[in-house]
């Protein structure tokens, strides 16, 4: 990376990265070996507060003896490359304190070192805060489809539970950016700590802000042997918000800005306090942040989250999108080398997973099926004479199925293996959306950006780009921008299976509910390739793949289920999700029955008369 620094506040005015690139295309150019002159991804300042731009983690003040001394101006000598220097003098002119900043970084790595020393040139003590900018929030990618900006910390345990101070805590120290602004506006400046971490007396290890793919974090300055301490403080103590304005794809937007606060040290006459700070700037990816000092020491990979913005872990899966990064790592580097063709391997490795229990529930649709068709008559004629009491149409009914072997809820379980499927959709939509490892990554080697630099599959994370507008047109429910193919192909493949390898309906279906059933098989042809038109390409080569091999592993179900008998009567099987919804469903009808017998019943008034 290349530091850019000013004397503005003696902070950073950007972070450009050597080998990490704006778009696909700058990407595939440098893997190429024709690394493009610009395009190089930047982290600077998202916007400005109170009409200023703020550079990357400016000097803001130096609180001496309770007043505030601002330095976030021109205030500061570069003397030398990296290293600033400003001085405080009182009132009558006397030097009383020096502040140094030194910005250093090594090659090869995303770590940079921010050395900040107060010197008392003074002969009195002096009771010192240092006050400087944190990482704000990062500007979002330009084809984000939510704002997935966080704000997250690590945090140590107090003395007294974690007396070595050497487990770093990850987890309920996450605010997402729109939470923050919600929280500054409400009138709450503090996002660290907050009522209960400062009753639980934690300490700070690291305070960083995310976006999509990358990161900007202070952390302790943890380099072992020599500084063994996880613990930020003193340089920062507390961690403060205020709004400003930035932009985002031309449309403005609110941005969040934060000032990190230390401890009050007193500083002795001729002595130096330092407020030394690490600083990650750099990709989240899980090699870095959990594979090299001091960012794995320091539980930094906790950075990483395979999350929707405002969900919550559980319900997007998030454990499960950890296994499967690990696992389409494991396929792309040692077995197919391609993230495409890695992604095909999971579908196949799914679906065979899945199979038994797909076999077995198509067999139960169509064992239902059949013998449902069969016994119509009898339940036409059980409807007609007993259209008047449900209750013993209930009992009847059920009566039939026992004697002729049906389980009317063997059909349900035909679902199931595409309900077992939608957590890993969810999980792969994270992971698409998220992991670094995947962003910029072509399909098939590549092939497509071969012919001319065609952009059509270049980036899985992204949508699909098969022939890009020259404009973007706001549908409201998707952003146009460009023909993609592999969602229209999707849908085509779902078309296929519903009129091909769909079970028939079941005899005893009203027209009513037929009705409903071929406009549910449309809504899924046509709106689920509606919702996931801009979806990230992998996921929907996930899904239109995963089709394909379910149209094939049907047809091979089929053809056995064309030698199987299914005129014998078959004792009906019930687990216990079955007796359950058998049991709901029986109650349901008997307080339906009560509920009609209650209407049909003559008022209270009318029998007194």
């Amino acid at each position: 990376m290349q530091l850019q620094l000013t004397p503005s506040g003696a902070g950073i005015d950007r972070v450009v990265f050597s080998d990490l690139w704006q778009n696909a295309r700058q990407a595939a150019e440098a893997r190429a070996g024709s690394a493009p002159a610009e395009g190089r991804y930047e982290l600077t300042s998202p916007g400005t507060l109170q009409g200023f731009a703020v550079p990357l983690l400016a000097a803001r003040a130096i609180e001496v003896d309770g007043q505030v001394v601002r330095v976030d101006g021109n205030v500061w000598k570069e003397t030398a490359p990296g290293t600033f220097v400003t001085e405080l003098s009182d009132s009558t002119g006397a030097l009383q304190l020096r502040a140094t900043r030194r910005w250093s970084i090594d090659a090869g790595s995303y770590e940079i070192r921010c050395e900040q020393r107060v010197e008392n040139l003074s002969a009195a003590p002096h009771a010192v805060r240092w006050v400087q900018f944190g990482p704000p929030n990062l500007s979002r990618d330009t084809n984000d489809s939510v704002d997935s900006r966080r704000f997250q910390g690590g945090y140590l345990l107090a003395k007294e539970r974690d007396p070595a101070q050497s487990t770093v805590i990850v987890h309920d120290a996450t605010l997402d950016q729109s939470a923050v602004v919600g929280q500054v506006e409400a009138g709450s400046l503090e996002l660290w700590p907050n009522e209960r971490q400062r009753q639980e007396k934690y300490g700070l290890s690291w305070f960083g802000a995310t976006n999509r793919y990358f990161a900007l974090a202070v952390h302790a300055p943890y380099a072992p042997p020599q500084v063994p301490s996880k613990a930020l403080a003193p340089a920062v103590a507390q961690v403060q918000a205020q709004v400003g304005a930035g932009t985002h794809n031309g449309t403005a937007e609110q941005v969040v800005f934060t000032t990190t606060l230390s401890d009050v040290v007193t500083i002795a006459p001729g002595a130096a306090a330092a407020f030394d700070v690490g600083v990650f700037a750099g990709p989240l990816e899980r090699s870095i942040l959990g594979g090299t000092q001091p960012f794995a020491a320091l539980s930094m990979q906790g950075l990483i989250l395979y999350l929707m913005s405002g969900c919550c872990s559980w319900c997007t899966f998030s454990w499960l999108a950890d296994a499967m990064v690990w696992f389409l790592a494991f396929l792309h580097d040692h077995v197919v080398f391609d993230w495409g063709l890695a992604i095909i391997v999971l579908v196949i490795v799914v679906r065979g997973l899945l199979h038994p229990l797909t076999r077995r529930s198509q067999i139960s649709m169509m064992r239902v099926s059949k013998q449902m068709g069969a016994i119509k008559p009898e339940l036409d004629a059980l409807q007609k004479r007993y259209k008047d009491d449900p209750k013993q149409l209930q009992q009847e009914t059920i009566r039939l199925y026992r004697e002729r072997g049906v389980n009317p809820l063997g059909c349900a379980g035909g679902m199931l293996p595409t309900f077992l499927q939608m957590p890993i959709w969810i999980a792969l939509y994270a992971v698409l959306y998220f992991a670094f490892e995947l962003r910029q990554q072509p399909a098939f080697f590549g092939v497509f950006q071969a012919m001319g630099g065609w952009g059509f599959l270049g980036d899985l994370s992204a949508q699909d780009g098969f022939i890009p507008l020259p404009f973007s047109v706001n549908l409201y429910v998707l952003q146009l921008s460009s023909v993609n193919l592999v969602p229209l192909l999707m849908g085509l493949v779902f078309w296929v299976q519903q009129k091909y390898m769909a079970p028939p309906p079941t005899p005893n279906m009203t027209p009513e509910q037929q009705q409903q059933q071929v406009m549910m098989k449309w809504m899924m042809v046509i709106l689920f390739p509606l919702m996931l038109y801009t979806a990230p390409s992998g996921l929907t080569l996930y899904i239109a793949t995963s089709t394909l091999v379910g149209i094939y592993e049907s047809k091979r179900v089929k053809r056995e289920i064309e030698k199987m008998d299914f005129t014998r009567p078959q004792p009906a099987k019930a687990g216990w999700l079955q007796n359950a919804i058998g049991t709901a469903m029986k109650r349901a009808q008997e307080a339906q029955g009560k509920a009609q017998a209650r209407a049909n019943a003559p008022s209270r008034k009318f029998r007194d008369r």
